[in-house]
């Protein structure tokens, strides 16, 4: 008599359609000269009509052509883009924890939004570099859509969807996948995670000194310092103070500002060639210069003056970074205006006191992003983190946690007669909440122990025959060694 796993085979293959899986192949030309299919390879020639039998179609399932040039996949992911493997998912997942902890504490929501976005969602804002960055094509609907390279937008979107439905203040957070298709540095990559907070609906300072709490309470959390981290601080409207007095366009001030965020990243002679190609006259462009060379702000005001917005907003924050109690980790630089066109007050960026990475994270107040899309305007303000660059300081400084596998039990049965005892077992401790590996193949104690040990198991569970007659099994601590038995239902 046949072995029901030969009978099952043949059954298979005398049902008339039988599904062939076919690796992805290449299309080749077709041979003018086709080999015999005798020199195919046994799976394929298994499956000729005669093979199948009288019940199935005469060329029903004649195989195709096979090379013997099988390209291989490029096994890496596209370049700029990562895996995760577990041990990597891990730092990952703790990563995260902590961003979302963080806005626990402080009170905020978590949203998220499509990864695909309508294009339209970026190029409002014309002149922006990101426009240049972003990932975008036509759907099959010839609708053109984008891979969000930031979240804001889509915060900002889903504001004036809401409409007067909303209560404010909101205050969101959000941890989002964006990618933008830009020059790879170290801590740089086309897709990463970002972890933005928001606050809309409060016009005050005292929103912006809350956001920089969080993100110093997220760094004090992971062992970092002031000594470690600094956060660069100016306000848009010291841009504006200056561009007005020397009678400066309104419409260039965002083409000024994305110019101005490179002044760190370009030499001084290029700043001052674009700025002058943009449309700024010489003597305004030396002036400039000169404001935004200041890192203090009594200096900032000598020049300004103390009845501007500008001194008085930075002012403030100042004062209320001393309630909160993270003066030492802020200081003023005039030259920080951010890149992005949307932001309209107050902006900051977290550095790397040791100079070797790029900004950490960044943001600032908004206060008229809603109606380019639309919407009535509502006052907010936010920023963004991404976690490329905090692994990169991390690393630098020594902070990156130990992150082993941890299962609470290894489950094994000790003979292949009780895998379903076993099963029962797991299930049981499952169901009260305890993690379980289950050994589900019959393997010797010593690759039990092995196991075990590579997944930091807190207990072996050995379910023996005699044991498991008496509704017990045995428990071994693998930390100290003792070993006892206990009964199923006491199992804890």
């Amino acid at each position: 008599m046949l072995s029901s796993a030969v009978s099952s085979s043949l059954l298979i293959l005398h049902k008339p359609f039988a599904r062939v899986i076919r690796f992805p192949i290449p299309k080749l030309p077709l041979s003018p000269n086709p080999r015999p299919l005798s020199s195919l390879s046994p799976v394929a020639s298994a499956l000729t009509p005669n093979a199948v039998g009288a019940g199935g179609r005469a060329g029903a399932l004649s195989p195709a052509p096979i090379t013997e040039d099988l390209q291989k996949i490029d096994v890496n992911p596209p370049k700029g883009t990562r895996d995760f493997p577990p041990e990597d998912m891990r730092l990952r997942n703790w990563l995260f924890c902590h961003f979302r902890e963080v806005s626990r504490l402080f009170g905020f929501e978590e949203v998220d939004f499509p990864v695909l976005e309508s294009e339209a969602l970026y190029i409002r804002k014309a002149g922006e570099e990101i426009r240049d960055q972003l990932y975008c094509f036509e759907d099959r609907g010839n609708r053109r859509v984008a891979l969000r390279p930031e979240l804001t937008p889509s915060l900002a979107r889903l504001v004036i969807q809401k409409g007067k439905s909303l209560s404010l203040p909101l205050k969101w957070f959000a941890v989002g996948q964006c990618w933008r298709y830009e020059r790879m540095t170290r801590g740089r990559r086309r897709e990463h995670y970002q972890w933005n907070m928001d606050i809309i609906g409060v016009p005050e300072v005292t929103a912006e000194a809350e956001l920089i709490s969080s993100i110093v309470t997220f760094f004090k959390r992971l062992g970092i310092t002031s000594s470690d981290v600094g956060f660069k601080v100016s306000s848009r409207k010291v841009l504006q103070e200056v561009l007005r007095h020397y009678s400066i366009p309104e419409a260039l001030f965002g083409k000024v500002c994305i110019i101005i965020d490179k002044i760190e990243k370009i030499p001084v002679d290029d700043i001052k060639n674009e700025l002058k190609s943009a449309g700024v006259s010489e003597e305004a462009i030396e002036q400039l210069l000169q404001v935004l060379s200041i890192k203090s702000l009594t200096k900032l005001e000598e020049i300004l003056g103390d009845a501007g917005e500008a001194v008085a907003d930075l002012k403030q924050l100042f004062s209320l970074a001393e309630k909160f109690g993270y003066s030492e980790w802020i200081q003023f630089d005039a030259s920080i205006v951010r890149g992005l066109a949307y932001y309209t007050g107050i902006v900051f960026e977290g550095f790397d006191r040791g100079g070797k990475l790029r900004a950490i994270c960044g943001g600032g107040r908004y206060d008229r992003l809603l109606s380019t899309f639309g919407g009535d305007d509502i006052p907010a303000c936010g920023f963004g983190f991404g976690d490329a660059v905090i692994v990169e300081l991390l690393k630098e400084k020594g902070l990156l946690p130990e992150l082993s596998l941890q299962v609470e039990n290894i489950v094994c049965a000790l003979d292949p007669g009780l895998q379903g005892a076993a099963a029962t077992v797991a299930t049981i401790l499952r169901g009260k909440g305890q993690s379980v590996d289950l050994v589900l193949e019959n393997k010797p104690l010593k690759w039990v122990f092995k196991r075990a040990a590579r997944i930091n198991a807190n207990r072996l569970i050995l379910v023996g025959d005699s044991e498991w007659q008496r509704g017990m099994v045995g428990v071994k601590i693998l930390s100290s060694g003792e070993q006892h038995e206990i009964k199923l239902d006491e199992l804890e």
